[in-house]
């Protein structure tokens, strides 16, 4: 008795490499968005440095504009 083996299906590999591919394909999906958001979303080093430095001046120019509170000094 002489087997065919190109008739033979074994479903077992055949689900694990199904499982695989469906794997690959979700992981490369979650990296391109991760992709776009980071595009849409990121901020360069510099960006983020620029900003620190333009909020603290902002602060301290508002600290040196506020009204002494009268009740303080006595």
């Amino acid at each position: 008795m002489d087997s065919d083996r190109g008739n033979i299906v074994n479903f077992v590999s055949f689900r694990k490499t199904k499982r695989d591919a469906e794997k690959r394909a979700g992981k490369k999906r979650e990296d391109e968005r991760a992709a776009a958001n980071r595009v849409k979303f990121g901020r360069s080093g510099a960006d983020k440095k620029r900003a620190k430095i333009e909020e603290e001046r902002q602060r301290r120019e508002l600290e040196g504009k506020k009204i002494p509170d009268s009740s303080e000094g006595e």
